[in-house]
């Protein structure tokens, strides 16, 4: 015979039912936070369906977009430099005899170095026995001109006594032919010489002044040839007296080049000399800055102390270098004491102020976005087309895309490529 379950079943009594209730309550509480939790996974879910790729926000920095002033301005580390700071060259091949070491406080006009070179002093010796012989011939031309005028001052003189008689005798022959004792033959014949006596003088006028105009030009031409030989003589003396190197100002020797009592080859550096009371500082800008930098902008530089002194930008390099451009800033007023050659000072160049507007930190997004950046919707990144306006090294301006509040990924988008909603965990 089959047994049935009837030995298995109870009675439920409503004492069963009350404690299932009591039960519900005791986990109301933790069913609703796994509910939250749920949605808040669900949430995070659909964003990250709805997002291409998803990135770790350490990889990112992520700025807000605010209103405010927007100060450009440059600030660097600059170097200071002498502002006057020549090398001296050695004008010619020689033996070099060095009177200062590196260091030494010069006077100006004082005598640094000096470069023996015989060939120099030889070429001296030649260009002016050259100018002696020349400036003898044109002294002799000087002197035959005179000569010549002479000459033909007395040609043209007994020209004027013989034209003289001439006329004399054309009078005594006109009265005697008019008192009938002269014929008329030798009346034509006084008049004839009277012709050609006129034709005397006026050939011996043109003779002189012809041969006085040659003399004058032969006299001319030596004087000429004598003046260039003594502009040569002029030059040759110059490089000869720069032979000796002397210092252009009141300064301190740099750099010496030379070693002592060797040969150098012309136009080889000797020394240099370094103006001490003339300083600038040089710094480096990078080429976006470059071309808002204007000479005579103002700047402020501080020394180590931490007290400021007013500069002005003094010269701007055409040449970009490694990204920079490399400026100069003179004292407007006066300079610190005791500065010396690449001693660091903190420069900043004030280039204007833009007031109440839309600002954002500056980061690569600026040169990687091509008018686009990425705004943060919750934990989503969208691309997004934004203006930009101008900047300084820490911000920059935008002109439309965004409103104040908005966050945007400065730096970091370009791990997105481009696309167009990332996640960022």
């Amino acid at each position: 015979m089959i047994r049935d379950t009837s030995a298995q079943d109870q009675v439920v009594s409503t004492t069963a039912t009350g404690s299932r209730a009591a039960a519900w309550r005791r986990y109301r509480w933790p069913a609703l936070a796994a509910i939250v939790v749920l949605a808040g996974i669900g949430f995070a879910v659909y964003g990250w369906l709805n997002a291409s790729r998803s990135f770790d926000s350490s990889r990112v920095r992520i700025a807000q977009v605010q209103r405010g002033d927007l100060v450009r301005d440059i600030a660097a580390d600059g170097r200071v430099i002498a502002a006057n700071s020549p090398v001296l060259y050695a004008i010619s091949a020689g033996t070099v005899d060095l009177k200062v070491v590196a260091g030494d406080v010069v006077k100006k006009g004082q005598e640094l170095a000096v470069i023996d070179s015989p060939e120099l002093r030889s070429k001296l010796a030649q260009e002016e026995a050259t100018l002696a012989g020349l400036e003898a011939e044109s002294s002799r031309a000087a002197l035959d001109a005179v000569l010549a005028r002479a000459k033909s001052r007395s040609t043209t003189d007994q020209a004027g006594v013989e034209k003289v008689a001439a006329e004399r005798d054309l009078q005594r022959y006109q009265r005697g032919f008019d008192g009938g004792a002269v014929p008329q033959i030798d009346l034509a014949r006084a008049q004839d010489s009277l012709k050609k006596a006129d034709i005397s003088l006026t050939n011996a006028q043109t003779d002189a002044r012809l041969q006085g105009q040659g003399a004058d030009l032969d006299a001319r031409n030596k004087r000429l040839l004598a003046d260039r030989q003594r502009a040569v003589v002029a030059e040759v003396k110059r490089q000869v007296d720069a032979l000796t190197l002397r210092a252009p100002f009141d300064g301190q020797v740099g750099q010496v080049q030379a070693v002592q009592h060797t040969n150098l080859v012309a136009n080889a550096p000797v020394l240099g000399v370094v103006d001490l009371s003339n300083f600038e500082i040089e710094i480096k800008v990078p080429e976006s800055f470059a071309r808002d930098l204007a000479i005579g902008m103002p700047a402020q530089l501080t020394s180590g102390s931490g007290q400021p002194f007013a500069g002005e930008i003094s010269a701007v390099s055409p040449e970009v270098v490694n990204g920079e451009v490399n400026a100069r800033v003179r004292f407007a007023d006066k300079q610190p004491p005791g500065l010396r050659q690449s001693q660091r000072m903190s420069t900043r160049v004030l280039l204007d102020t833009r007031k109440d507007v839309l600002k954002v930190e500056r980061g690569p997004f600026v040169e990687q976005g091509n008018g686009q950046a990425y705004v943060m919707q919750g934990s989503t990144a969208v691309r997004r087309p934004v203006e930009l306006g101008v900047s300084s090294l820490g911000e920059v301006e935008i002109l439309s895309g965004v409103q104040p509040g908005d966050r945007i990924v400065v730096a970091g988008s370009d791990l997105f490529k481009d696309a167009e909603r990332v996640s960022i965990n």
